[in-house]
């Protein structure tokens, strides 16, 4: 159904219904009310006995029964002290982030975690902008939190009624009387910050809260006072010792009291003095902020102000001009404006009009806390028909389409010598297809034979390097050809390795390996030679590599060798020892370190079919490290071979024992000088 330019303003109070429907006049500077009503709840909602929900949906159905608002816009107010409103100063920024930064914004000043409640902001007249820079702008931050909004929307939603807009009832009085009140107001670009037009400050005294907000037509400042019409009332039942509603009578017929009257008001004189303060400090505190504010005139609303003499005394007190709403200025439609209902109650509808403004038009402040989600599920559902008939013509097109297709394949189907040439071409294909499968695995056949034929006559020089190289770790291995000859207990003095697992892998990342044992600081490979000195100059011996060994202790590399990297080998070699003496320099982990890690570092040697001795580097041997040294424990040897005269074969002895694990990484080298008949030495 599509929707009419009409909007419904409606103001849920703590007292009425108040609801107007406007749509846009013939000028753009006038509004048309074609509709209103207002529903008096049979208590006010805060009174101890009310039910807010019921009376509510009550005056909802009511209103629903009066009125129609199939097709129309909704917009709903919701009190001030419900949500919140921040006006923040941006620092010079390029337009285009300026979202992020109220979004960053919204972060600091919002009490709560974004995601509870729903917020909106809007950039506020004035500022301006320079090569593509933000300056002197302001924005207005709106937040509500999602479970209070929700709340707002239950009774509408259980009524039937879809919202279109939410919006903070002090900022719909803000776009009221921008419009409606302020009518010369300078264009937006020729807003002066440094010479703003004179402020209103309006009033809007409710049932239990005063609105007060001050604007001047560009900027807005609000603040919700705790004060309004029903703290008249309990004056009075406090005072009088009245029952609320015989208090509410009271207060609204005073004026008709006589000499009663003056009982009336000197119960409620401290009511009077506590909102004559309260409007006294708000001014004073926006005047400290803002000192460039000139207020011009105050306009009170709401029906509170129809007490006798209020008015007056705001005005005495207050030291300046306080009217109250008469009229409309913008707002036409004979039916409603002059109806004794809407007249009577006029002071009540300036919520109502803000709200059909945002609703009809471009007003100071656009933002809406409906929630997101509600409002895409609405634009979905709305484009639903739109597609579905979208789709309907699509339908169609297509089968119109097939229906020609139809036609020129019967004018051209297969049969007679087209389907035999059809038959002839699907043949070949498969022939064609079905060599090229067999070409795939003939050739797929051919290149197995080959690499094993590779392998098989492929040169044995690798085999001679693996040799070469595990000689070259025998013999860096230490040996005791005495060690047969001593008794057990002197174990401790052979001078030897026991050796009892080498294994290695090929890793493609040395860089990785390096970086990981680097800390159990592995002993360097030979150094670079020093250049020689001066003639006559000692040349200083290369400092010894420390034997703490300890882990974190990271080691430095000599100067002239780099890290290893890329790919190659990782030798291991576990084993364990007994030449543990006692001497903290020469057992455990020292004793490896002395031995074999050196022998892997610095050791020279020839082997056969070599023409020169090769260290271990040239053999690519590099980075022997003794893998997170532990530390010495003892044991029992159950056997005793070779015992000396005396001592029983076969008794268990204690000894003291250190297992170790040693790596080192192995990059194939040619040997110099290596020729193919030396293999067959080996």
């Amino acid at each position: 159904m599509a929707r009419s330019k009409a909007v419904w303003g409606i103001d849920l109070g703590q007292s009425a219904l108040k609801a107007l429907r406007c749509r846009l006049g013939d000028d753009a500077d006038s509004i048309v009310a074609d509709a209103f009503d207002y529903i008096e709840y049979p208590k006010i909602l805060s009174q101890p006995e009310a039910n807010p929900e019921e009376l509510i949906a009550e005056a909802i159905k009511t209103f629903l029964s009066r009125n129609s608002v199939r097709g129309d816009r909704v917009a709903i107010s919701v009190s001030g002290q419900s949500g919140l409103a921040r006006f923040i100063k941006l620092p010079p920024v390029e337009s285009k982030k300026i979202p992020d930064i109220v979004k960053y914004e919204a972060k600091q000043q919002i009490p709560f975690g974004l995601e509870d409640v729903v917020w909106d902001y809007q950039q506020m007249a004035g500022g301006s902008v320079e090569e593509g820079f933000a300056l002197e702008t302001e924005v207005g931050l709106f937040a509500m939190k999602r479970e209070q909004v929700f709340r707002a929307l239950a009774p509408f939603t259980e009524a039937g009624i879809e919202v279109d807009y939410v919006q903070l009832a002090p900022l719909a009085l803000y776009n009221f009387v921008a419009f409606d009140q302020m009518p010369d107001l300078p264009p937006p670009e020729d807003y002066d910050p440094e010479n703003p037009p004179g402020s209103v400050v309006v009033l809007s005294v409710g049932t239990d809260t005063t609105d007060l907000v001050i604007t001047n037509g560009f900027r807005v400042w609000q603040r919700n006072v705790p004060l309004g019409g029903n703290h008249f009332t309990r004056a009075l039942t406090k005072e009088l010792k009245l029952t609320f509603a015989s208090a509410e009578h009271q207060k609204r017929n005073v004026a008709q009291a006589g000499e009663g009257g003056k009982a009336v008001f000197q119960a409620m004189r401290s009511v009077f003095n506590d909102l004559l303060n309260q409007v006294q400090m708000s001014l004073k505190y926006y005047g400290d902020i803002d000192r460039r504010t000139k207020v011009v005139r105050v306009l009170a609303l709401g029906n509170t102000l129809k007490l006798p003499g209020l008015q007056r005394y705001l005005q005495q007190n207050l030291g300046m001009d306080v009217a109250r709403l008469e009229k409309f200025r913008t707002l036409g439609g004979s039916e409603v404006v002059d109806a004794s209902a809407f007249k009577d109650n006029i002071l009540t509808f300036a919520t109502c009009y803000g709200l059909a403004l945002q609703g009809l038009r471009d007003t100071k402040i656009r933002t809406n806390l409906l929630p997101p989600e509600i409002a895409q599920e609405r634009m979905i559902r709305n484009k639903k028909p739109w597609a579905l008939a979208a789709a309907a013509v699509l339908l169609l097109g297509f089968t119109l389409s097939a229906l020609g297709h139809w036609r020129a394949w019967g004018s051209a189907k297969m049969n007679g010598y087209f389907q035999a040439a059809v038959d002839e071409a699907k043949s070949t294909a498969t022939t064609a297809q079905r060599y090229s499968s067999e070409f795939g695995e003939s050739k797929g056949a051919y290149e197995t034979t080959i690499g094993i034929g590779e392998r098989l006559t492929h040169s044995s020089d690798g085999r001679t390097e693996w040799l070469r190289t595990m000689k070259a770790i025998n013999a860096a291995v230490p040996r005791d050809p005495k060690s047969a000859d001593l008794p057990l207990d002197r174990i401790a003095e052979r001078e030897e390795l026991q050796i009892t697992q080498i294994e290695c892998a090929e890793v493609t990342g040395l860089e990785a390996w390096f970086g990981g044992v680097q800390r159990f600081r592995p002993l360097p490979p030979p150094r670079a030679k020093p250049e020689p000195g001066a003639e006559g100059e000692e040349v200083a011996p290369e400092e010894a590599p420390s034997e703490e060994g300890t882990e974190g202790e990271e080691f430095a590399l000599p100067p002239g060798v780099e890290a290893p990297s890329g790919a190659g080998w990782v030798f291991q070699i576990r084993g364990y020892h007994y030449h543990n003496s006692g001497n903290p320099d020469n057992e455990g982990a020292q004793y490896v370190r002395k031995t074999l890690l050196t022998n892997l570092a610095e050791m020279k040697l020839q082997l056969p079919g070599e023409e020169k001795e090769l260290s271990m580097a040239e053999r690519g041997i590099m980075f022997p490290v003794l893998i997170n040294p532990g530390t010495i424990v003892e044991t029992t040897l159950d056997v005793n071979e070779g015992a000396p005269p005396g001592h029983a074969a076969n008794v268990p002895a204690k000894v003291r024992r250190y297992d170790f694990l040693v790596q080192f990484m192995w990059k194939p080298k040619q040997a110099e000088g290596e020729e193919a008949q030396g293999e067959a030495e080996f």
